[in-house]
């Protein structure tokens, strides 16, 4: 892929930073430093994100939401970022199942338990403001999730949410469980979940964890997709956040994600290769 020449308003170089994400991915090549400057704020790093988009040579089927730290949300304005899913990297697990999965090798690996939002309906493209109880309505579906976080860039997460967000929210799929068909009648407190990496529990939690839980994942999305033009659309999976921290992974090592009273996803690294 051959990187375009870069030109904005404000003089950040999106169109070459987004370049240079897409073709690392691409290559399964491992970055030294960010691409460029880094962003000073989200808009710029959704800047660079909706350019990636243009680039990637697939379809959006869902969307993770992370959290922002703490100590930026001020500066920030925001306790919340997103990322998309596309869908060469969705896959539908079963019980019992090993799923294996690509890692960038000197880039950034990990896995998160994450309760995943099924969209019911098409949201409004012009409505952009939800409240909680709207949000609860638009998920079909909530099922036990397991989101491999990856990026090219090792220090990603170190650089701060306008860098995640310049890479895709640091996504790198989405593994999608059973459902968990009585969540409306149970308190978040009652949603638990641990995440174990070669057979030892390295992170617990659950749904309690999310500020406001799934559904403010879900509220903030909507609002935040449709002012970006690309409002919710039937059928798409949403990863809610991290419910029990974010773990590191290698190649060649396994990592499961179990969901007190519902079951577990297991899975396998192994070393990502270039794309044909």
């Amino acid at each position: 892929m051959s990187v375009p020449a870069a030109s904005t308003a404000d003089g950040f170089p999106t169109d070459d930073v987004a370049a240079r994400f897409v073709r690392a991915r691409l290559s399964a090549a491992a970055l030294p430093d960010f691409p460029g400057p880094v962003p000073s704020d989200l808009a710029t790093g959704y800047r660079v994100q909706d350019a990636a988009l243009a680039l990637w040579p697939d379809e959006v089927v869902g969307w993770k939401v992370g959290r922002v730290p703490p100590e930026h949300e001020a500066r920030l304005n925001s306790n919340r970022i997103c990322g998309p899913i596309f869908a060469k990297a969705l896959w539908h697990v079963k019980p019992g199942e090993v799923t294996p999965f690509p890692v960038f090798e000197g880039g950034f690996a990990a896995v998160e338990a994450e309760y995943v939002a099924r969209i019911a309906f098409d949201a409004p493209a012009d409505k952009l403001t939800w409240t909680a109880q709207e949000a609860s309505d638009l998920i079909g579906a909530l099922h036990m999730g397991m989101e491999p976080a990856g990026s090219p860039l090792a220090s990603i997460n170190l650089l701060g949410p306008t860098v995640v967000v310049s890479d895709f929210g640091n996504n790198a799929g989405l593994m999608v469980g059973a459902e968990i068909a009585d969540w409306r009648e149970r308190r978040l407190d009652d949603l638990r979940c641990e995440t174990v990496i070669e057979g030892k529990v390295v992170g617990q939690g659950g749904a309690f964890i999310l500020p406001g839980g799934p559904v403010e994942s879900i509220r903030f999305l909507a609002e935040h997709t449709a002012r970006r033009g690309r409002p919710l659309k039937a059928g798409m999976y949403i990863c809610t956040g991290a419910a029990a921290g974010i773990h590191d992974i290698v190649a060649g090592q396994s990592g499961a994600v179990r969901f007190e009273g519902y079951g577990e996803i297991a899975c396998v690294a192994y070393r990502a290769r270039p794309a044909t």
